[in-house]
């Protein structure tokens, strides 16, 4: 008795120091070893005590839920009623009353829940059993049925629990039913163990970058002489020069000096890269058409500008289309082609200085994209 106590209290010692994992399952293709221990309770017609039993399993795996398991079981008993037996003193060699039993047999065993920590179990089986002294009959077939459950400790260590009746058949005689609790612990060694799921990177593809605008292709303007200088007269001459965005006419008088007029007409401005005139453009340039009307004398010279993104070749030649299409227009209002002539300074001279010429649509970049009225009245 006091070496069974002391063989569970250094298995459970032995299991208590191992480190517990999170993830354990019934492997195909696994062995298993197992010892156990136990209590037999025997029938009561068996005229037998009962006693604590110990025991080995061998075990196969087929797969996760079918196996097949080799045991056998030692019990050291005694007889209940010594009158019953007719044992003598020193028959088989050993005290009347102790009897010895060894029960061996093979079983089948069905796991329920194989991937998880505790699997449920049931095991079915046949065999023997072998006693010594010879009560009735020295040995008997036995079956045996049971439930049980496995409890992982690591993926290779469980903690098994078995209630099974060995129901023990006498030829010819009686069939008795031995129920035994068993505790022992399992030791699993190979198999396949189910693989770890692959994490598969999620594609998320990358913005394409925006395509930077084309440039339209330029042809390149014949140059355009300056007009010539103004014949020098007797009679007084006034000249017009161009002006940042005023609406009112200034008149200037020198009395020992030519007479000079002053108009300022009101700059006329595009959308980003853009020649074609807006509504309110053409609303600025009636006003300056009429201001042309009243000083027919004047010539007039259209300067185009743009802002400071972009290369300067592209924007030299929007410059000039800009300036085109407000030559067009006065054109087409009655303007004579005579008194016309175009010029594109590009990105040159700016209105606003440009902090951030990336920045297409700021305050600055609108105040350059326009077009200046350069105007000498003969």
């Amino acid at each position: 008795m006091k070496a069974m106590y002391r063989a569970a209290l250094m298995v459970a010692a032995f299991v208590f120091f191992l480190p517990l994992s999170a993830r354990s399952e019934i492997r195909a293709g696994s062995v298993e070893v197992g010892p156990f221990v136990g209590y037999n309770f025997f029938q009561p017609n068996q005229n037998l005590e009962n006693r604590p039993l110990f025991g080995l399993r061998l075990g196969y795996n087929f797969t996760k839920h079918w196996g097949i398991e080799g045991t056998g079981e030692f019990i050291r008993s005694s007889v209940d009623d010594k009158g019953r037996t007719g044992l003598t003193e020193g028959q088989f060699g050993s005290p009347m009353d102790k009897v010895d039993l060894t029960f061996y047999h093979l079983d089948a065993i069905y796991h329920f829940n194989p991937e998880g920590k505790l699997n449920p179990f049931v095991v079915v089986g046949f065999g023997g059993s072998h006693y010594k002294p010879v009560i009735s009959t020295r040995d008997m077939a036995a079956f045996n049925v049971g439930v049980g459950a496995k409890y992982w400790l690591t993926d290779s260590i469980a903690l098994r629990l078995d209630v099974q009746d060995y129901i023990v058949t006498e030829i010819m005689q009686s069939t008795y039913h031995n129920v035994g609790v068993m505790l022992g612990i399992s030791f699993a060694f190979g198999g396949k163990a189910k693989p770890a799921p692959v994490q598969v990177a999620k594609y998320e593809p990358k913005p394409e970058p925006k395509p930077e605008p084309v440039p339209e292709p330029k042809i390149e303007p014949e140059p355009i002489p300056p007009p010539p200088p103004p014949e020098p007269k007797a009679e007084e001459k006034v000249v017009v020069i161009a002006a940042e965005p005023k609406v009112e006419e200034k008149v200037m008088v020198a009395a020992a000096e030519p007479k000079v007029i002053v108009l300022a007409f009101e700059d006329v401005h595009f959308d980003f890269d853009k020649s074609t005139l807006k509504p309110e453009a053409k609303m600025v340039l009636r006003k300056n058409i009429q201001l042309l009307k009243d000083n027919p004398r004047a010539k007039v010279r259209i300067a185009g500008y743009t802002s400071a993104s972009g290369s300067e070749a592209y924007n030299q030649k929007l410059s000039e289309r800009r300036a085109k299409a407000v030559q067009e227009y006065l054109i087409k209002e009655g303007v004579t082609p005579d008194r016309l002539s175009v010029i594109g300074y590009g990105e040159a001279n700016p209105a606003v200085y440009e902090a951030k010429p990336k920045e297409l649509f700021s305050s600055a970049a609108k105040a350059n994209m326009r077009v200046l009225f350069e105007i000498i009245v003969q």
